[in-house]
């Protein structure tokens, strides 16, 4: 399988080469494929907080090699201000988002690298190893998960089944091939979908967009589908699992992931299919006990308000919360590169984030 998913790699959000970070513009797909280069942390930052690149292992790579981009800029200067700088270049990524763990994590692991510099090592060179790493690794855990998850789809239905997913968790999102639409791609190279159901996401439109014109790109049968409408199609009896991405997920399983997502669990729930999250373990948060310590980003009301830069909505006031929290007790399945933990407690994922960490 491992070689059927990387023959069948398409697409990619982010690229690294000659010293500079390429983003594809994600706010103008698919009608257009756009990259845009950077050379300053300053200007990743902006990158992330408009949504140029999003999903949760995607923002934490752009950071990554942002800190490089930063210690690039500041290489004449000496030691001690080179990582004061490096300091407020993080805390200026770390505000851009903050609901995504996987940003804080990205940037922890590029400070503790620089933490641990040696004498004679230079700086630079090892920061962009260490982000090389974090985005490799990113890569291996999408191809693990997507293996893992497939065969929770096989064990509990052997025949072509009806999946639904929500935003977009796919190679636009991650590193690689994918965390929620790995775990679908498996799926359909193993001959297990019939057809996937795609919620459009607003208000940014990520299953409209993003999702279906990833699925359609490598082949696998992908309706488009109203948020609305997923319980009405839940109803029909076609569908049999949900599966989704995340961007936070606490200590006793309860999961972060795009706004629209709680309600999804609970009519899945309620119509007795199987709810799968698939995510990194970078996206696993210990330090907070349970997801209302989660932070939620609200965005901008306009986003709601307008369509393409013209208003449609009423004069009035627009709440827009980005993302929701499901509680572990409406989940069926976590899965990460890590293994797979079923109906998650606290303590079941004590256990699975004491197992080795790939990166």
């Amino acid at each position: 399988m491992r070689e059927q998913l990387l023959a069948a790699e398409q697409i990619q959000a982010i690229h690294w080469r000659d010293d500079a970070l390429y983003l594809l513009d994600q706010r103008l797909l698919p009608q257009q494929q756009v990259w845009l280069a950077f050379d300053s942390a300053a200007g990743v930052a902006r990158a992330i907080a408009e949504m140029i690149v999003r999903g949760a292992p995607a923002i934490g790579i752009a950071a990554a090699y942002a800190v490089v981009l930063a210690a690039r800029q500041r290489r004449d200067q000496a030691l001690p201000a080179q990582l004061a700088g490096l300091e407020a270049d993080c805390r200026l990524l770390a505000a851009a988002r903050p609901t995504a763990v996987n940003l804080s994590w990205a940037l922890n692991c590029m400070r503790e690298r620089w933490l641990r510099l040696r004498p004679g090592e230079d700086l630079l060179q090892v920061l962009e190893a260490e982000a090389r790493g974090i985005h490799a690794s990113d890569r291996e855990a999408n191809l693990t998960m997507a293996q893992y998850g497939m065969e929770q789809i096989r064990r509990h239905q052997a025949s072509r089944q009806c999946l639904l997913t929500h935003c977009n968790a796919g190679a636009l999102a991650t590193g690689g091939f994918g965390t929620a639409l790995g775990v679908i791609r498996a799926a359909h190279l193993a001959g297990l979908v019939e057809r996937v159901y795609a919620d459009e996401t607003r208000p940014w439109l990520q299953g409209a967009r993003l999702t279906a014109w990833e699925l359609a790109e490598d082949g696998v049968p992908v309706y488009l589908n109203a948020d609305v409408a997923a319980a009405h199609l839940m109803k029909s009896g076609e569908i049999t699992w949900v599966i989704v991405g995340a961007d936070r997920i606490a200590a006793n399983g309860d999961v972060a992931n795009k706004i629209g997502t709680y309600q999804l669990a609970i009519n899945a729930m309620h119509h007795g299919l199987r709810f799968m999250v698939v995510a990194p373990s970078s996206t696993i948060d210990m330090s907070l006990a349970h997801g209302d310590d989660i932070p939620i980003e609200e965005r901008d009301g306009r986003e709601l308000l307008e369509l393409g830069g013209q208003r449609v909505a009423a004069e009035v006031p627009a709440v827009n919360p980005v993302f929701d929290v499901t509680p572990a007790d409406l989940i069926d399945v976590i899965v990460t590169e890590k293994g797979v933990v079923e109906r998650p407690t606290e303590e079941k994922m004590a256990q699975l984030m004491s197992r080795k960490r790939l990166h």
